[in-house]
């Protein structure tokens, strides 16, 4: 194969602006995309690799050691079942002629023909080296391939400009309008077409500061170097957002402040410029009389700037732009920006100050007409089975909370859904409840607990400061899960509106570290006591399954073993703050050198008593033991089960366990030597009910069937 046969291959598309938080998944998306459609034909080297480019305007990959073709290739051809194919002489069929001719090799000697069973019938295939496909064939079928699959959630139905002559396109969908398609391997264009686009060399650069109206690219490794030189585009995502973090806290440390960091904003904004340059802008502290997480959300979610604290955390009335334009004077930018943010928090104040002209508890009757669910009755008719949840369980923690704070920060917790500012920005929900009960006087208890009854709100979010919070925050997430499940409302799929599987996450948090006494059917029977019977539906063993299933998979990427999960989970542990500690008695059980053989020999009891006849009512007789080696095993369990007992009793998992790891040699030599299923229906109960009682003593901390192998 000659070096210009293998080169680097580009691809892009040229775009108006790209939804800015769909960016990273879309270029992730187009890059593997393209990349191993092309893999899959073998057009690429085992050296390959795919870079990818995502601006606001563009969507690129650039992979190296691409082939111009790729290399023959072995194509093995199932053709027919051989007594359909050949004669009672072995000659070939008429639809064996006919089936050759179809598939272009009807002068193959049929004698050449391997055979091979499918599993139903033996087979006749035609095995012969065919042409690789080459890299104009390849990357159009990548690139429909690709963008069939690309992941856009609102697709855009557009007419082709009106300089495009190819044949056979009026409209076309796509996430936003594309208008240039360069495919570029080394230095020759490969004439691809896509959306209705024939592929070229050529590309734009940026949209005021690009040196050069249009920039042809020289050869494919040119890409980035040129749209940077001349086209005053930074086209790697990750560049260009080290680069924007890196001026954000340059431009902070000249101001003496500190960036308030927040990923989710930097992402976005490095989607939504292509040569940033930040600038400090300020507005008039007199607005810093506003909540700070007012302020906050307004710069963040409206303006997509980033504010500035001090060293205390205290919020400046400075803050960051991050602008796509790099003029010699910013003395524009900083004006502009400012005047745009003014009323913005114009509006911020104006809402703070009419909301503390009435009580936040004035709100309350409002909520009875807010529906929460057709079903499930108003935001007041919620409020009230929160409220009932939360008294109840405020009793059953330990210590016992405070049940009128807990009531009154219920009632409290959902009035400010009706307040003005809670109405313009509905992240401060809760934040802004805290706000305006700590200003009607209220203690600082219920405030925090108002704020906190969201918490967690995703994963490592933090959890409730108090534990009328704790007590709140729980009873607000059973309401949901039970009101939910009710109803029949569950989550399908990556679909989950109501947000059951983050709220189960916090429920599950929420006990293991803050209410670790609380158990999962006293928690889930005072939840369901809220509502009406006939809400319900029968929702309750399903949540639970939905529960145990979340703290599954929690534990699986906490880096626990499937089996280890299973085997503690199996039997419904009430206490979920116990399921770490049971998880390590099973680990260091398995461990033991008689662990694997216990088992086994647990798995084998529980197949044997499955089978057999209830015999929960039967007591060991020991005067029916007859055979030495039950004798044996009911002496040892005799000596070992009290004491194991005890260990259980005491919530000492590990040693309970290694307390029963004694009876490996007994439990194997009674299964060597006693027939469980004799004749005689006494000795048969009998055994049976020597095995149900180890059984039940060896499955207190885990279902440990689940370990064997």
């Amino acid at each position: 194969m000659s070096a210009e046969a293998v080169d680097s291959l580009l691809v892009e598309l040229l775009a108006e602006e790209l939804p800015p938080k769909s960016l990273p998944r879309l270029a992730q998306a187009w890059g593997h995309g393209l990349e191993q459609a092309l893999r899959a034909q073998h057009l690429l080297l085992p050296q390959s690799q795919a870079t990818v480019y995502a601006t606001p305007r563009r969507l690129a990959v650039h992979i190296s050691s691409v082939q111009a073709q790729a290399p023959r290739q072995q194509q093995v051809m199932k053709l027919m079942p051989v007594k359909v194919g050949l004669d009672a002489q072995g000659q070939p069929t008429a639809a064996l002629r006919k089936k050759l001719q179809a598939v272009g090799a009807p002068d193959v000697d049929v004698q050449t023909l391997q055979r091979a069973n499918d599993g139903k019938a033996e087979t006749l295939q035609l095995v012969r080296e065919v042409a690789g496909a080459t890299l104009l064939e390849g990357l159009q079928w990548a690139l429909d391939d690709t963008l069939a699959k690309l992941p856009i959630a609102k697709v855009m139905t557009y007419q082709l400009h009106r300089n495009c002559h190819l044949p056979g396109f009026s409209n076309v969908r796509f996430v936003r309008p594309v208008h240039g398609l360069v495919a570029l391997h080394g230095k020759q264009v490969v004439p691809v077409q896509a959306l209705g686009l024939q592929a070229g060399d050529c590309t734009l650069g940026h949209r005021f500061e690009s040196l050069v109206p249009v920039l042809k690219l020289a050869h494919a490794n040119d890409y980035a170097s040129q749209l940077a030189e001349y086209g005053a585009v930074i086209a790697s995502f990750d560049e260009r957002r080290a680069t924007i973090d890196r001026q954000l806290h340059a431009a902070a440390e000249r101001a003496g402040l500190q960036v308030l960091s927040d990923d989710d904003l930097l992402n976005e904004v490095t989607a939504l410029v292509e040569r940033p340059h930040v600038v400090t802008c300020s507005f008039d502290p007199a607005f810093l009389q506003v909540p700070a997480a007012c302020l906050v959300l307004t710069m963040k979610a409206n303006q997509k700037y980033f504010p500035l604290v001090d060293a205390s955390g205290t919020l400046s009335h400075r803050f960051l732009v991050v602008s796509n334009l790099t003029p010699a004077d910013d003395s524009a930018i900083v004006t502009g920006n400012e005047r745009v943010i003014r009323p913005r928090l114009a509006d911020a104040k104006f809402f703070f100050d009419q909301d503390r002209k009435q009580p936040l508890a004035s709100r309350l009757p409002r909520l009875a007409h807010v529906v929460y669910h057709d079903r499930l009755g108003s935001q007041a008719q919620r409020s009230a089975r929160v409220q009932a949840i939360a008294c109840a369980l405020a009793q059953r923690m330990q210590p016992p909370v405070d049940a009128a704070q807990v009531a009154l920060a219920a009632r409290l917790a959902k009035a400010d859904l009706l307040t003005d500012m809670v109405a313009e920005f509905p992240e401060l929900q809760g934040i802004m409840g805290a706000q305006y009960a700590a200003h009607d006087g209220h203690s600082q208890d219920v405030a925090q607990a108002i704020e906190d009854h969201y918490h967690p709100r995703f994963a490592g979010d933090e959890l409730p400061r108090g534990q009328v919070g704790v007590a709140l925050a729980l009873a607000d997430k059973m309401e949901t899960l039970v009101g939910m499940f009710g109803i029949g409302n569950l989550p399908t799929g990556d679909k989950d509106p109501f947000a059951l599987r983050r709220h189960a996450l916090g429920v599950l948090r929420l006990i293991a570290e803050r209410a670790p006494t609380l158990q999962w059917p006293d928690l889930l029977a005072i939840a369901a006591e809220a509502f009406e019977p006939d809400t319900l539906d029968h929702a309750l063993q399903p949540l639970t399954d939905f529960v145990y299933e979340r703290l599954a998979g929690s534990l699986r990427d906490q880096g626990w073993r499937t089996q280890e999960v299973d085997a503690v989970l199996a039997p419904r542990p009430a206490g979920l703050a116990e399921v770490p500690a049971r998880l390590q008695a099973v680990r260091a059980f398995g461990d033991l050198p008689a662990g694997a053989a216990l088992a086994a020999a647990n798995k084998r009891i529980g197949n044997v008593l499955r089978k057999a006849d209830d015999v929960s009512h039967v007591q060991v007789n020991p005067s029916l033991l007859g055979e030495a080696a039950e004798q044996a095993l009911h002496q040892a369990m005799e000596q070992t089960l009290p004491a194991a007992q005890a260990l259980a009793d005491a919530r000492r998992w590990s040693e309970q366990l290694a307390a029963l790891a004694v009876l490996r040699e007994p439990v194997d030599a009674f299964f060597d030597g006693v027939l469980v299923n004799a004749p005689d229906p006494a000795l048969r109960a009998n055994r049976l009910a020597l095995l149900q009682q180890l059984h039940r003593a060896m499955n207190q901390v885990a279902d440990l069937s689940r370990l064997a192998q």
